[in-house]
């Protein structure tokens, strides 16, 4: 351990020998001084760690001396130490920022619990953490053994990311290995479980929850006449994500109920997004409403009648006396205008609010070498994700939605991966031009990074032409062409992309909050 250095203001320090020699066997040196004066001019030649500082004194006070210590260096810890507990002492010293206070008389435990608090701080928890991740390596590698089931791959999902959060900051970069190594092993076992489960969701009634009965089964429930509702979808928003945004929310909400939903496949917005508003699969959509739902290779936008599913939807569940408005945010202007007006759509029982940032987010990593930067991975994705979120207008009217009592719902249609390896595939000019899945007639592939359905009307997708198949990219791989492979592989290696099966993309957040009183 290196050599720490403390100043320590007191101008009783005589009496404090005892607490001194204590500290310099365990290595701090200790740097002594009687006023507040004498320790400013120490404080400017030399480097200190931390100060220990006595409130009364004669001459400059310990309050005095804290405000011009915090004016030199304003990152170097002070603790005060005072004989008084009059409480606006404290909140003056609270509020210049010091990083401890400690009532007289002290003894040496506390000097150096306070000491291993501020300077070690960082380096147990990370240390505490490892030692707990390693505990529970054990249990999750024996768990994805026996995972089986729907409920028990949410739940594993929950703990993996749990750990994540728990770990991002961890000096140990040996188990920040060990957890991707963990999660790449899940996401490999998960694929396997889709592979084999998926078709049939769409047979029997023993199915999670999907992107097309989300609404009938969680939303529908939770809208009542007469009482505000909140229905925020942001595009492309993952459970780390939402974990890293759910703290800045319960300031202002209670979560009442969180779960983790599946996304259709493609998990992609034209099918999950619009199977959600619609309450039908693609392969429905098509045929009931043959005017709103385009297939990859058509011309036009995608999603551009979501409020006419959502409003066709409410009928059909007889909900129709719903008073309800659909509002898609696309960008800043739309964004503050909709948090300036926001007020009047508290006559609404319903209000739907469609927020695009992070998707476009997403995909701005792949073409913007600053965005590249700010997240090359996803503790940097995530970072983004909430800078954004704590300066947006969607807070704003999060934070209006509780002054005027809206229950709130928190969703979205699909997530993303952080893609890492290219698999190799070909296919006619009519081919879809997604990374992470692919629909076509003459489609060749590798078929073990692949779950290829050749019958897309067995999990209610739509054929785009006779013997069209879908195939569906696994784990962290995007399909690449072989010509000018090297270009195409360098340009979207690392890159942020969703259509495909991971835990990221599939497994995907439903919360339903209500507001604080």
């Amino acid at each position: 351990m290196r050599e720490i250095n403390v100043l320590w203001v007191d101008d009783e320090i005589s009496f404090l020998k005892p607490h001194i020699i204590f500290l310099e066997k365990r290595n701090y040196k200790i740097e002594a001084c009687q006023s507040g004066s004498e320790a400013i001019e120490i404080f400017k030649s030399q480097d200190f760690d931390i100060v220990f500082l006595d409130e009364n004194m004669p001459g400059l006070s310990g309050l005095e001396t804290l405000s011009e210590l915090k004016e030199i260096k304003s990152n170097i810890p002070v603790v005060m130490i005072t004989k008084s507990e009059e409480e606006y002492i404290m909140e003056e010293a609270i509020g210049s920022k010091i990083a401890d206070y400690l009532i007289k008389p002290v003894n040496p435990n506390q000097i150096l619990l306070s000491l291993k608090k501020n300077l070690d701080h960082n380096r147990l928890i990370s240390e505490k953490t490892s030692s707990n991740y390693l505990q529970e390596f054990r249990k999750i590698a024996m768990e994805m053994n026996d995972v089986n089931s729907y409920e028990s791959w949410a739940e594993l999902y929950k703990k993996l990311i749990y750990w994540e959060l728990e770990l991002e900051n961890s000096q140990d970069a040996t188990m920040l290995e060990i957890l991707e190594a963990q999660k790449m092993e899940a996401n490999s076992q998960f694929a396997r479980f889709i592979d084999k489960n998926y078709p049939s969701w769409f047979k029997d009634e023993n199915a999670p929850v999907l992107s097309h009965t989300l609404f009938k089964a969680k939303v529908a429930p939770e809208i009542k006449k007469g009482q505000p509702t909140l229905l925020v979808v942001i595009d492309n928003l993952r459970y780390d994500q939402w974990k890293t945004m759910e703290t800045t929310v319960n300031k202002h909400y209670r979560t009442q109920n969180e779960m983790l939903y599946f996304s259709i496949l493609p998990t992609a917005t034209q099918y999950a997004r619009n199977a959600m508003f619609s309450g039908l699969t693609p392969a429905e959509m098509e045929s009931r409403y043959p005017n709103y739902w385009k297939n990859d290779t058509d011309e036009g936008g995608k999603n551009l009648y979501e409020d006419k599913f959502l409003e066709a939807q409410l009928q059909r569940l007889g909900l129709s006396n719903i008073s309800h408005e659909y509002i898609k945010i696309t960008n800043l202007k739309a964004g503050k205008k909709l948090a300036e007006n926001f007020k009047s759509k508290s006559k609404n029982d319903l209000t739907v609010v469609v927020y695009n940032f992070v998707d476009m987010l997403s995909h701005s990593k792949t073409e913007m070498e600053v965005v590249k930067e700010l997240a090359s991975d996803d503790k940097g994705y995530r970072s983004l994700t909430q800078s954004w979120f704590n300066n947006s207008p969607l807070l704003n009217i999060i934070k209006q939605a509780q002054q005027l009592n809206f229950k709130l719902l928190i969703t979205t249609d699909h997530g993303t991966i952080n893609v890492k390896n290219p698999s190799k595939v070909i296919g006619d000019r009519d081919t879809s031009l997604n990374l992470r899945y692919k629909t076509g007639r003459s489609l060749s592939y590798e078929a073990k990074d692949v779950l290829a359905i050749k019958d897309p009307s067995s999990v209610g997708l739509p054929s785009i032409s006779m013997n069209s198949t879908f195939i569906f990219a696994k784990s962290n791989l995007f399909f690449a062409y072989p010509n000018n492979y090297n270009h195409y592989v360098s340009y979207y290696k690392n890159s942020y992309q969703h259509g495909g099966i991971s835990l990221e993309e599939v497994l995907i957040p439903f919360v339903v909050l209500n507001p604080r009183s």
